[in-house]
């Protein structure tokens, strides 16, 4: 918003310019009555009216254009009449056109500034209004001015008084959402949710801060500070319950369920996951939803190395976002491979990937798994750990696959191990280091390992560095029959006992 100041002076006769930094080119010498009007600070535009009765600066900067004129006289300063103005757009279709055919982003922006600072509160200026404020989140957000979309929130709490609060809800989470497609703003939308919060208990606007507290706690979750946000649900899920939204409920239990599941907590992750099903079924809930709790059903399934009934949840899940043209629907569809991959179905990942619906999402998430299937189907550690580390972000980085993909490495160098050890009765170990490709001590780890877990009878000696094999003791049959024998003689004695316990009394 631009000002110009203007200042007569007694003497000489002369205008003065105040500029924005505040300053005076001169200073009168000649003495005047008491100040009345005091609005210099350096380095901003900003002022302050003393005197002036009946004029509020902050609602006068908000409504948009004014024109004051005043022979109030300032001892300091040494002027006598001061003229400041500002101007607003129309908030009419014209100006948001406008604003739309601006030659680049920064003009599109001022513009839409000047029509929110229109005073007008009448019916269509407010439609036009939020239109704007759609406009302008967006061009802050395509300009990456997350900071500028935090200010125009708080800017815009005025404008809130005079909007149905749902229609305010809506604008508040679209800014938000606007944030958070912004990249590395993480602390800055935890610390705009929390302003929201503040504000939203302060004006009594109870449906809103329930879907900014639930934001805040989704925002806490990704950010690993899981402790804070079950203290945020734990008082939320009482509150939404007992108001009994039941689409509200959904999303939060969803959310401690993807928490306790965060913090490995599997059994309060199911029950989470129970509830949120529960409340789904009473009520009609969005496809984006239904997904979402696919997802988490598939993902705790999987948890339990269910992979089978993991695939159908993922499959669900997929339907529902690829009809959406949701961006996790290749999450999900990496998540069918990922079981796929885990029940030995290697080969059915080239058929997925290049289906109708696989095509759509070909890309570097599908080429991970691509390649992870073909060092699992060729029982190959070397291409394995190529793929683990050619697409480290994709597999490593990701928490659900990264887990599953541990196991199966683990399993995958067990029956290499047992394949390469079965002719001998006593090997090197680096010699089965060299036929693996890994290094010895790494090798000889997992050898240890193996024979604790009894995956084959043997033992190591570490001063020659060998692998002695045992064959396999052969159990004699009479054994086992004895042992029965002996049970069933141990059942008979107990039932002897007990009637002649019947007898006795």
């Amino acid at each position: 918003m631009i000002f110009t100041f203007s200042a007569r002076f007694p003497i000489s006769g002369s205008r003065w310019k105040i500029d924005p930094a505040g300053e005076l080119c001169r200073i009168p010498k000649k003495e005047h009555k008491r100040t009345r009007l005091l609005f210099i600070l350096p380095f901003s535009f900003s002022f302050l009216l003393l005197g002036l009765p009946d004029l509020d600066p902050a609602s006068s900067i908000l409504s948009g254009r004014f024109t004051i004129s005043a022979s109030y006289h300032t001892p300091e300063l040494g002027f006598d009449s001061v003229t400041m103005s500002t101007s607003y757009l129309p908030a009419t279709t014209d100006s948001i056109a406008e604003a739309l055919e601006a030659k680049n982003p920064s003009e599109s922006i001022s513009i839409l500034y000047r029509i929110l600072e229109n005073p007008s509160s009448s019916p269509e200026a407010l439609r036009i209004k939020e239109q704007a404020i759609t406009n302008l989140s967006d061009l802050l957000r395509q300009e990456n001015r997350a900071e500028d979309l935090r200010n125009l929130l708080t800017q815009l709490r005025p404008f809130f008084n005079l909007i149905p609060k749902a229609k305010t809800a809506k604008i508040v989470r679209g800014i938000i959402d606007a944030v958070a497609k912004i990249p590395d703003t993480s602390d800055l939308q935890i610390s705009l949710c929390k302003e929201m919060v503040q504000w939203t208990r302060a004006e009594k606007r109870t449906f809103l801060r329930q879907r900014v507290e639930a934001r805040l706690a989704a925002l806490l979750m990704e950010n690993k500070e899981y402790s804070e946000a079950l203290n945020l649900l734990a008082g939320l899920i009482k509150e939404v319950r007992r108001l009994d939204d039941k689409l509200l409920l959904v999303d939060i239990d969803l959310l401690e369920s993807k928490l306790h599941f965060s913090l490995r907590n599997l059994p309060k992750a199911k029950a989470a996951l129970t509830a949120a099903r529960t409340a789904a079924n009473a009520i009609y809930v969005p496809p984006a939803q239904q997904g979402t709790i696919d997802l988490q059903s598939g993902i705790l399934h999987a948890e339990e190395k269910d992979y089978k009934t993991a695939y159908s949840y993922f499959f669900e899940a997929f339907e529902a976002f690829n009809a959406l043209e949701d961006p996790r629907a290749v999450f999900s569809l990496k998540y069918m491979l990922l079981c796929k991959i885990m029940v030995s179905q290697a080969d059915d990942v080239a058929g997925i990937i290049s289906s109708k619906a696989g095509l759509q999402y070909v890309g570097v998430e599908l080429d991970a798994m691509k390649a992870v299937a073909d060092a699992h189907s060729k029982r190959s550690l070397k291409l394995f750990e190529t793929a683990l580390r050619d697409y480290k972000a994709q597999l490593e980085e990701d928490p659900i696959v990264h887990r599953h993909l541990s196991s199966l490495y683990d399993t995958l160098l067990e029956q290499n191990l047992c394949r390469l050890i079965e002719p001998f009765s006593r090997v090197e170990i680096a010699h089965i280091a060299e036929l693996i490709e890994l290094p010895v001590d790494h090798v000889e780890k997992k050898l240890s390992q193996m024979i604790l877990d009894k995956k084959f009878a043997g033992t190591l000696d570490q001063g020659a560095g060998c692998l002695i094999i045992f064959d396999d003791p052969k159990t004699d049959a009479i054994y086992p029959a004895t042992l029965e024998t002996i049970s069933n003689i141990g059942k008979v004695v107990d039932s002897l006992y007990v009637r002649s316990a019947k007898i006795m009394a």
